[in-house]
């Protein structure tokens, strides 16, 4: 995929990528499938002056990121980042990463990690070509719209980023992509893993039908909506969805609470079902969407969600598969992810670095990125040769 004709411009600058520290290893990975994609390019081979620094071991920046006993902070960098393409990636939701504050340690929290960000951006002083900042869980993002009195904390860190100079942001499947309507005028891509959900469950279960009398998407909710309808359009089966019924009556946890999960669509019965959201947080909601379906009568119960939170644990998860509620749990490596998740029997894990590599690898080109947003022929190709295999 990296090395179709798609580099047909010099770059837009020298590659530069500061992997921040909760993306080291998503960080680690892209930059390696990027240095070994352009050790092959024919481009480069003639070493013109437009191409000088364009075969490297590795294109990751050296910088630090020291704290004082307070806590406070700073971004030093070590390398030069005059005239170049940068790009910023940083999982604000990876609590695994710790600092001391006064003698006690403490876990990063987004806005620790957010502020790392702007702290990279900031030791720049505006010496870039260009900088893309990738975060994929998007920070804030559940906080896209105002209700009540209460603050706009994504649209906020959106034009904060670009009034300090960033030019482009990507993110994953952003919880609500019209938070872009904030920064009109700058780059703004909701980058949707759906060809890799596909790609990785047809390679973990070898005896699913995708057709419409054998298996069918779900919505567990109607945010949910756009994502499952494209997932049925492209695989050419049905969907339903799940819509929560709330008590306005009462606010817990800063929302009302859902009263019970009401289904509308066709019967469920002996088919497989797809759920498809961008994120399992606590997961009760993805659970009992599950038990409906199960008391419906579904044959197999798998759940796709771009980010796995876990807050509460995977303790529910564990008994949801004994008790054969679910059968397998899909999220992405865009996201910290525990060794615990990663050795559970129901976890498939979806690696989106190879897809993240190209994404840096075209944009540092000015080349299209359209059929990785629409990935329908990929996606129609992958089916074709799984049916070939059955």
């Amino acid at each position: 995929m990296a090395n179709r004709k798609h580099v047909e411009s010099i770059p837009v600058g020298p590659l530069a990528i500061v992997a921040l520290s909760g993306s080291k290893a998503l960080g680690n990975t892209v930059d390696a499938y990027i240095a070994d994609w352009r050790k092959t390019r024919i481009e480069t081979n003639d070493s013109p002056i437009t191409f000088k620094g364009y075969k490297k071991d590795s294109y990751l920046l050296n910088f630090s990121n020291p704290r004082f006993g307070t806590g406070e902070s700073k971004c030093t960098l070590e390398d030069t980042v005059r005239g170049t393409d940068l790009y910023i990636i940083d999982d604000v939701t990876n609590y695994s990463v710790e600092y001391t504050v006064c003698g006690h340690t403490n876990h990063k929290s987004p806005d620790d990690h957010f502020n790392d960000i702007k702290r990279v951006i900031a030791a720049c002083a505006g010496k870039p070509n260009r900088i893309t900042v990738i975060m994929p869980f998007l920070y804030e993002s559940r906080q896209h719209r105002r209700l009540a009195r209460e603050s706009m904390d994504c649209a906020v860190m959106l034009q904060e980023l670009v009034a300090m100079g960033v030019d482009n942001i990507l993110t994953f499947d952003a919880h609500d992509p019209r938070v872009n309507n904030a920064i009109p005028l700058s780059g703004f891509e909701s980058i949707m893993p759906t060809y890799q959900f596909i790609k990785y469950l047809l390679r973990n279960v070898d005896d699913i039908t995708i057709d419409a009398d054998h298996l069918m998407v779900i919505s567990p909710d109607e945010g949910a909506m756009g994502r499952v309808v494209y997932y049925a359009n492209v695989l050419g089966i049905n969907m339903g969805m799940f819509y929560k019924r709330r008590d306005y009556t009462q606010v817990i946890d800063g929302r009302n609470p859902i009263v019970a999960h009401e289904y509308l669509g066709e019967s469920v019965e002996g088919k497989d079902v797809l759920i498809v959201d961008d994120m399992i947080s606590s997961g009760e909601s993805m659970l009992d969407v599950a038990r409906q379906l199960k008391k419906r009568k579904a044959k197999r119960v798998f759940v796709a969600a771009t980010f796995g939170i876990f807050t509460n644990g995977l303790e529910s998860f564990d008994k949801a598969f004994e008790e054969g509620t679910i059968y397998r749990v899909m999220t992405t490596n865009c996201i910290y992810q525990t060794p615990e998740l990663l050795g559970r029997e129901w976890y498939i894990d979806v690696d989106v670095a190879k897809f993240t590599a190209t994404f840096i690898d075209r944009l540092n080109h000015d080349s299209s990125i359209s059929d990785l947003l629409n990935p329908v022929e990929r996606i129609n190709m992958r089916v074709e040769e799984y049916n070939a295999k059955k």
